[in-house]
């Protein structure tokens, strides 16, 4: 990349000015880890100034594994009919999220498969239950893909879904599903799943009703550059229409025991400069976290560096990413002794990343 092109790009950085999508595929392609690093962090000064680094104490509940969309990229899943296939009984949920509670836990990223058995009465009744028991658990649940489903099976359209999904206890959406929000790709990696502009509709929808979510990509698969700038400029374009984002997550495609191969997986130098552009291009989201969970601590603890802010969460329980090989899960003193030693004052918070106390 010339050096007078970085210059620019710079330039803008450094006055607060939104970089072009141009610009982000010429970042993409810069091999000076430092110099992204360096705009990133001022980016992030700007979003989330100060010292802190973030995380949250949960537990992803994933409530079933049955999942008739039959993903290229996930090893999680069992088609319906499998003798692996579960779902959870409503005792055994309570006590994952009784357990949570109990270890100083605040969020229950309520998770699993577009199961063809499960329709807006089974969401209802057991948020019910949870949330009658455990009136301080924030549930951030269901991917746009499921609460698509759930509309579908359901005979509701999505608005009238989502009202319901919000009268019964869900707080927030987590951003899964969205992989590379280019339709090209999608049909690649998941040919069932739903379009682009279904996950952008979902989003849209839920912010009108006021349920908040998050943004993600998972990269290093078979999308090129240009696809993740196209994504990056999904997710910005839709939070300049909406806000519906409290934080951005990336992370590197897992290719174990999963049908989606590929010649090798992403480096830490790709994850580390996908995480720069990313700051420096998503310039309205204030939340940027690391994927602890499939980068491991030692690029987690070197991610703070090119403008995350968040490192997480510290997973009680975790299953999805753990089936395609990742098992970095440690507790919150670990946590904080990463974050501590990076330099930076670690916070606990809540989903809505707000301060907790300890």
């Amino acid at each position: 990349m010339p050096a007078a092109a970085v210059e620019q790009i710079a330039e803008k950085v450094f006055s607060h000015q939104r970089i072009s999508t141009d610009d982000a595929l010429h970042l993409f392609q810069h091999t000076n880890l430092n110099e992204l690093a360096s705009l990133a962090n001022f980016r992030r000064q700007h979003q989330a100034p100060g010292g802190t680094v973030g995380y949250v104490i949960g537990r992803i509940l994933n409530y079933t594994n049955v999942c008739w969309v039959r993903c290229r990229f996930c090893a999680f899943y069992r088609v319906p009919g499998h003798e692996e296939g579960y779902t959870l009984s409503d005792e055994e949920i309570l006590h994952k999220v009784r357990d949570t509670v109990e270890k100083g836990g605040v969020e229950i990223l309520f998770q699993g498969g577009l199961n063809p058995k499960l329709k807006i009465d089974y969401y209802e009744n057991i948020f019910g239950k949870i949330l009658a028991a455990y009136p301080t658990v924030i549930l951030h649940a269901l991917s746009p893909a499921e609460i698509i489903y759930i509309a579908h099976i359901s005979k509701l359209s999505l608005r009238d879904c989502l009202v319901r999904l919000k009268k019964a206890g869900l707080h927030s959406i987590p951003g899964a599903g969205g992989e590379i929000l280019v339709d090209r790709v999608r049909k690649i990696i998941a040919p069932y799943k739903d379009t682009t502009e279904e996950w952008l509709n979902c989003m849209r929808t839920a912010a009108d009703l006021g349920i908040r979510s998050t943004a993600s990509m998972m990269f290093g698969h078979v999308e090129t550059f240009e696809d993740r700038v196209e994504h990056l400029s999904r997710i910005r374009d839709l939070q300049d229409e909406c806000q519906p984002f409290r934080a951005f997550i990336t992370w590197s495609f897992q290719p174990e025991d999963t049908n989606l191969p590929i010649p090798h997986k992403a480096s830490a130098f790709d994850y580390l400069r996908t995480v720069a552009v990313s700051r420096i291009f998503l310039d309205n989201i204030a939340n940027l976290q690391v994927s602890f969970l499939t980068q491991g601590p030692k690029t987690a603890q070197i991610a703070l560096g090119y403008g995350a802010n968040d490192f997480g969460s510290v997973m009680i329980e975790e299953n999805v990413v753990s089936a395609a090989g990742s098992k970095h899960i440690v507790n919150a003193e670990e946590f904080e002794r990463l974050i501590r030693d990076a330099g930076y004052l670690p916070v606990r918070r809540n989903t809505r990343y707000e301060p907790v106390a300890v």
